[in-house]
């Protein structure tokens, strides 16, 4: 069988890509319980705003296929701060199940880093930018 490395990357793209936008499309109803959050942890609260960053605009962009790389990089910085602020307890942790207490939030976080090395594939928006 031929290798179709375009094809996986579309369909990595959009997994990733639509699983993150319908938790940013939660966030559309209000971000405080990331701001109480943040200042909880000392940090100012207008951060929360860039759940909006990381959440709609860069699964939009990895979606679509424009500046995949870039949204990629936005992205997995998203899936860091949200371990950091709301999961650091459970990164050495197991579900009850044996899994990753993180696992869902892992996938998101490798998943972007994939593309951010790879870019989005032929099948994409744009393709000829060194950030696609």
């Amino acid at each position: 069988m031929k290798k179709n490395n375009d094809l996986g990357l579309l369909i990595l793209r959009l997994t990733v890509g639509i699983l993150m936008l319908l938790h940013g499309v939660a966030k559309l109803k209000g971000v405080s319980g990331i701001e109480g959050m943040l200042s909880k942890n000392g940090l100012p609260t207008f951060l929360a705003y860039g759940v909006y960053i990381t959440e709609i605009v860069a699964p939009t962009l990895m979606i679509i296929g424009f500046r995949t790389r870039l949204a990629s990089a936005a992205f997995a910085f998203g899936a860091l701060f949200a371990i950091a602020l709301a999961h650091f307890d459970d990164i050495f942790s197991l579900n009850k199940n044996g899994g990753w207490a993180i696992e869902l939030l892992g996938l998101f976080l490798f998943g972007s880093i994939v593309l951010f090395f790879t870019g989005g594939g032929k099948l994409s928006v744009s393709t000829l930018n060194k950030w696609d």
